[in-house]
C-alpha cells in the first residue's frame, strides 16, 4: 500500500494550526493578558459582593445576573486559550493541580441543575474568585505551604490537646473548691486553659491561684512556658520549614515549564541552582571526612 505524500494543504493546515498554538501560547504567558484576568476575577468579586445588598439587587438585579454570565464567558475563553497552548498534547494542561482547578471551577457552572439551585450557583461563582491563587506566586507558595504544613500541625495539636488536657486534670485537682466555675470539670478546666493560651486572662489566673496558695503560680508558669511559648515556637518553626519547601516546590515547577516550553532560564535561577548544588557538594565532603576519620 502506497503512502500518500503531504499535500500543500496538509502543510497549510498544520503550520496554521502552528501559529493558532503558538499565538495561543504567547498569549497565555503576556502580562496583560493575566492581568486583565486579573481584573476580572477582582470584578467578579465586587459583583459577588453587591449581590448581598438587597436595594442593590432589587433596583439591578438583572443586570449583576448579566455581569455573572459575561465574566463565566471571559473565564471559558481564558481556558480554551490557556488549553489550545498545548496544541496537541492537551493532557499536559491537566498535569498542574492548578488548571485542574481552574477547569472545575469554571465549568461546574455549566453543571445539570445547577442554575436551578441559588446556594449551589453562589458557591461555584464564589469559587471562581478563588482562581486569583494562580495569578499570585507568592499566593501560591503560601496555599502550598499551608498544605505541607497540616501533617505536622496536625501532630502539634495532638500535642497541644494532650499538653492540656494533663494541666486540666492538674488544675481540676487544685482549683475544684477553690474555683468550680472555671475548674470544676475537666472540661471547664481545659475550657479556661485553652483561653489563656491568649495570655490575655493569665493575670486574672495568677490572682485567683494566689488566693489558695503562692506555689499555684508554678502551675500557671509552667503551662504558659510549655503550652503558649514551646507550642507556638514548634508551630512556627512547622510553618516556616514547609515555606521553605513550598518556595522549592514551586521552583521546581517553574523550572519543568520552561524546559517544556525551551525557554532558557534567568541568571537569578541559574545562581539559585549553583548555589544548591555547591551546599550538596559541601554536604558530601564532610559526610567522606566524617567516614575517612
Amino acid at each position: 500500500m502506497t503512502r500518500r505524500a503531504p499535500s500543500t494543504d496538509d502543510h497549510e493546515a498544520h503550520g496554521s494550526s502552528s501559529r493558532v498554538v503558538r499565538t495561543c501560547a504567547a498569549l497565555a504567558d503576556s502580562t496583560a493578558f493575566n492581568v486583565a484576568i486579573f481584573a476580572v476575577i477582582l470584578a467578579n468579586a465586587a459583583v459577588l459582593g453587591l449581590e448581598t445588598y438587597d436595594a442593590v439587587v432589587r433596583d439591578a438585579g438583572g443586570l449583576l445576573r448579566t455581569l455573572n454570565d459575561v465574566f463565566l464567558g471571559v473565564f471559558v475563553v481564558e481556558l480554551v486559550i490557556r488549553l489550545t497552548a498545548f496544541g496537541s498534547r492537551p493532557g499536559r494542561f491537566f498535569r498542574s493541580g492548578w488548571n485542574v482547578f481552574d477547569f472545575v471551577v469554571v465549568f461546574a457552572s455549566f453543571a445539570p441543575g445547577l442554575r436551578e439551585n441559588a446556594t449551589l450557583l453562589r458557591i461555584a461563582r464564589l469559587a471562581r474568585v478563588m482562581r486569583v491563587v494562580r495569578l499570585l506566586p507568592d499566593l501560591r507558595v503560601l496555599i502550598i505551604a499551608i498544605g505541607r504544613s497540616l501533617p505536622g500541625v496536625a501532630s502539634l495539636v495532638v500535642l497541644g490537646v494532650l499538653t492540656v488536657f494533663v494541666y486540666g486534670m492538674v488544675g481540676w485537682l487544685i482549683f475544684d473548691d477553690h474555683a468550680a466555675a472555671e475548674y470544676g470539670t475537666i472540661g471547664e478546666a481545659m475550657l479556661t486553659l485553652f483561653v489563656l493560651l491568649s495570655l490575655e486572662n493569665l493575670p486574672d489566673q495568677i490572682a485567683l491561684g494566689r488566693e489558695l496558695s503562692e506555689w499555684t503560680v508554678v502551675y500557671f508558669v509552667s503551662y504558659v512556658l510549655v503550652a503558649a511559648f514551646l507550642l507556638f515556637n514548634i508551630l512556627i518553626g512547622v510553618v516556616i520549614n514547609s515555606l521553605d519547601e513550598a518556595h522549592q516546590i514551586e521552583q521546581e515547577r517553574e523550572h519543568a515549564d520552561r524546559l517544556e516550553h525551551g525557554e532558557p532560564e534567568p541568571e537569578s535561577a541559574l545562581e539559585d541552582r549553583i548555589a544548591e548544588l555547591r551546599r550538596a557538594l559541601d554536604g558530601l565532603e564532610r559526610d567522606l571526612r566524617r567516614r575517612s576519620r
